[in-house]
């Protein structure tokens, strides 16, 4: 399994060690669990983005009409009402 020298100052180690202790688990393990957590957590969000994207696309003339307020100038020119 590929592998990664990561840095931390004395005081992120320190903490990192006490918060292992606390947690019964290794320094790698919990280093390890929340890049993991954070990878899961990053994929989740560009997931929902590109749903609601794709949501907003689907219904742009609902919002549209909804928040004529929120619309940039020009845009519904030429439109159906």
């Amino acid at each position: 399994m590929p592998a990664l020298n990561v840095e931390f100052s004395d005081r992120e180690l320190e903490d990192l060690r006490q918060i292992a202790k606390e947690r019964g688990t290794s320094m790698k393990a919990l280093v390890r669990e929340a890049a993991a957590a954070d990878i899961v957590r990053h994929r989740a969000l560009k997931e929902g983005a590109e749903v609601f994207r794709r949501f907003f696309t689907a219904h742009a003339d609902e919002f549209a009409a909804a928040f004529p307020e929120d619309e940039p100038p020009g845009r519904g020119e030429g439109r159906a009402a």
